[in-house]
């Protein structure tokens, strides 16, 4: 093990599992978590310490203190956006986890979801206080900045990593809008980025020690909705969105130029029309 560092994170979904993965067979010693028993087998099969942690919104009674105990900690639980009370439920389920005081080092994983439409290019500059985004950003994008904030407050070595809309594996934007009428205008830029993408820059983020940042990961290009919803459709051979041109564009692009100068990172899929 040398010298190697123990991870743990907290999610061990579409991108925690991966990511355990990618830092599991770098020699890391990686604990994940899952909400379900049935998968503590397989993760135990994938080289992963694995823990049963479930956030109703407190802790489970019979989860493990040890899995908070490690070096550094991820934390990958997105705010459930169908709960009409998200904007407490999801803060008391980071407040939960900050509880248990984990190590310093924590990694936030958060969305581009927090800004709202500004029509414009956004950067980091333009993050809001929580109560600065009432009304101007959803509730579940509202819940992840009272996250960010309560990590925040509780280390000045947590960085927070705002992702764009994520595509891989079973993650098909043709699938998203196929067929659908929308009142919304088809040229509007769109901010996606790829799971390879996902993994690759926490690993980086943890092997370069970038701690109390903000960033922002999203894709280079910024094809228009119309033209890349049209694409990502008709390659499932499904139907594709209608948008209407009348409506009043609105929308945000967002920059992630900051991240790529920090770390000097080049993305593996720098664009969603390549994606599909």
């Amino acid at each position: 093990m040398g010298n190697k560092k123990t991870i743990s994170i907290l999610g061990c979904g579409w991108l925690g599992l991966p990511l355990a993965r990618a830092f599991s067979g770098e020699g890391y010693m990686v604990r994940g978590s899952t909400t379900r028993a049935e998968k503590l087998n397989m993760l135990e099969a994938e080289g992963i310490i694995p823990y049963l942690i479930r956030l109703s919104p407190e802790l489970n009674a019979d989860h493990n203190p040890d899995f908070f105990r490690s070096d550094i900690l991820i934390v990958n639980i997105p705010p459930g956006r169908r709960r009409e009370d998200v904007e407490t439920f999801y803060p008391a389920q980071v407040r939960a986890v900050l509880e248990q005081q984990p190590s310093s080092k924590i990694l936030f994983v958060s969305s581009t979801s927090v800004y709202p439409d500004l029509n414009r290019v956004v950067t980091e500059a333009d993050s809001l206080t929580p109560a600065e985004a009432d009304g101007r950003v959803r509730s579940s994008g509202k819940a992840l900045l009272l996250g960010e904030q309560l990590i925040e407050k509780y280390s000045a070595q947590a960085t927070i990593l705002r992702f764009s809309g994520l595509m891989g594996l079973e993650r098909h934007p043709g699938r998203f809008l196929a067929g659908k009428k929308l009142d919304s205008n088809g040229k509007a830029p769109v901010n996606f980025i790829h799971l390879d993408d996902c993994v690759a820059i926490i690993q980086q983020l943890v092997q370069q020690e970038v701690w109390g940042e903000i960033f922002n990961a999203c894709a280079d290009a910024h094809p228009t909705k119309a033209k890349f919803y049209e694409q990502a459709s008709e390659k499932l051979g499904l139907a594709p969105p209608e948008f209407n041109p009348e409506s009043e564009l609105s929308y945000k692009q967002v920059s992630g130029e900051k991240l790529k100068q920090r770390l000097s990172y080049q993305y593996i899929h720098p664009n969603p029309m390549d994606m599909i």
